[in-house]
């Protein structure tokens, strides 16, 4: 997925559209941020219903409060991944789900902390990865990590965690085919 020539610098004027009613300007931001949104969404509320009704909250509250938008503040996806942080925690804690409260904001924290030190396209891919790394089983999860995070060999898995060798390959090549069929409506557009 390409996003062209956008800039940050393009944004606070797409929230000044916005605040003039300007849609155009709206399925810009829209097509921008939704994903990575909806990704970070997903990733604490685990339904797929109620993160794209986020995403959709979301959006509604910028068409109806860009007016109030200061970019003095703070970067426009920094404002966006902040009113989305905020409608996760009122829809974990309406539902009884508290404890996924301090998650989200981790999570929602790294994103923004992510967005803004690297560029939009490689922040979306890297949430994307990281909530399909949070769905595989752990024991797989695990040595991927340590692999490909850690820098580590098999054998050097194998040592840190007690596991046979062909047990940490095992669970290596069932968590990348995993990643890869969970990865591949993300990415097809991009190959």
């Amino acid at each position: 997925m390409a996003f062209g020539s956008f800039h940050h610098s393009d944004e606070p004027q797409w929230i000044n559209r916005i605040a003039k009613q300007d849609q155009i300007a709206l399925s810009q931001l829209y097509d921008r941020y939704a994903k990575i949104i909806y990704s970070v969404a997903y990733r604490s509320l685990e339904s797929i219903e109620e993160s794209e009704e986020l995403v959709m909250d979301v959006f509604s509250q910028v068409w109806r409060t860009a007016d109030r938008y200061d970019q003095t503040k703070a970067r426009v996806d920094t404002w966006l991944f902040m009113i989305a942080r905020s409608r996760v925690c009122d829809r974990l804690r309406s539902s009884q789900r508290r404890g996924k409260v301090t998650d989200t904001l981790i999570a929602f924290d790294a994103v923004i902390h992510t967005f803004e030190n690297e560029d939009v396209e490689i922040s979306e891919r890297r949430a994307i990865v990281s909530t399909a790394m949070g769905t595989l089983p752990i024991e797989q999860r695990q040595v991927l990590e340590l692999s490909y995070y850690g820098g580590l060999s098999h054998r050097e898995i194998s040592d840190q965690t007690g596991l046979a060798l062909g047990t940490v390959k095992t669970r290596i090549r069932l968590g990348l085919e995993k990643l890869r069929s969970s990865l591949q409506p993300w990415f097809i557009d991009s190959v």
